[in-house]
């Protein structure tokens, strides 16, 4: 029934929550320039040259590729092109040695991929040429992927409290996750993910309620729309379902 009342929607809110992340992130260099300069300058002991080159593309790839996203324009180009800010931004950040925010851009890689396998017609085939195992095409494998790497920001929300309601949180949690990472009754546990995850999201990201100059005002900040990205893939996944690898699609054969 929901999909049915949104069927027109869904999709075009799953992008707009996608990149959001990158928007914010895009717009928080501008206004943030010489700040993240010297932070970059201050690390890396780079120059103000190079520092300024990293903000420069942070700002014009994110800004630039929101823009082809939301217009349907050049779609891969935009996709990859995220997905490099992404690497850059974790080996620049050091993110790569914090596995929470490592499994959290890990989560929003996987969303960009089903953004990729969104964008890519059924027939069409990434490798020309190399046959597929049982016909699925590489959109099916990328949806697979999406769906796996997705599921790592969930990982992060897991507290091993011995307390009655962390211990019935971890248990949904962890059994909805696997549903989506295995496609079974992925469309379901994708919406009570996307319902869990906001509730969590607003309540515990609530920067607008930090004043702006304090630094938890920025981590809140990123942390929210970073959230929202990842709800932005699960909604992908509500709209377009799991694809061709998964227990779903298994099913209809038996």
């Amino acid at each position: 029934q929901f999909l049915r009342v949104t069927k027109q929607y869904l999709p075009h809110v799953a992008r707009l929550c996608l990149i959001s992340t990158f928007l914010e992130d895009g717009i928080r260099m501008w206004f943030q320039w010489s700040e993240q300069r010297d932070y970059i300058d201050g690390t890396w002991n780079c120059g103000y040259f190079l520092a300024s080159i990293f903000v420069f593309l942070n700002l014009f790839g994110q800004l630039s590729g929101c823009i082809l996203v939301l217009s349907r324009n050049f779609v891969q180009y935009a996709c990859f092109g995220l997905f490099g800010i992404i690497a850059l931004q974790t080996i620049a950040y050091s993110i790569l040695w914090d596995l929470k925010f490592l499994m959290r851009n890990l989560a929003l890689g996987g969303g960009l991929l089903l953004l990729l396998a969104e964008s890519r017609s059924e027939g069409k085939s990434m490798f020309a040429g190399v046959p597929t195992m049982r016909e699925s095409s590489p959109k099916q494998y990328m949806q697979l992927g999406g769906r796996v790497l997705l599921v790592l920001m969930f990982m992060t929300l897991l507290h091993f409290d011995m307390n009655f309601f962390s211990i019935l949180q971890n248990i949904v949690g962890t059994a909805l996750i696997i549903l989506v990472a295995i496609g079974f009754k992925t469309k379901l546990a994708a919406l009570t993910l996307v319902i869990w995850l906001f509730g969590i999201n607003i309540y515990f990201n609530a920067f607008w309620t930090i004043p702006v100059y304090k630094p938890m005002h920025d981590f809140l900040k990123y942390d929210f729309f970073q959230t929202m990205s990842v709800i932005g893939g699960l909604l992908l996944v509500v709209a377009l379902g799991p694809g061709g690898v998964s227990m779903d699609e298994k099913k209809k054969e038996w």
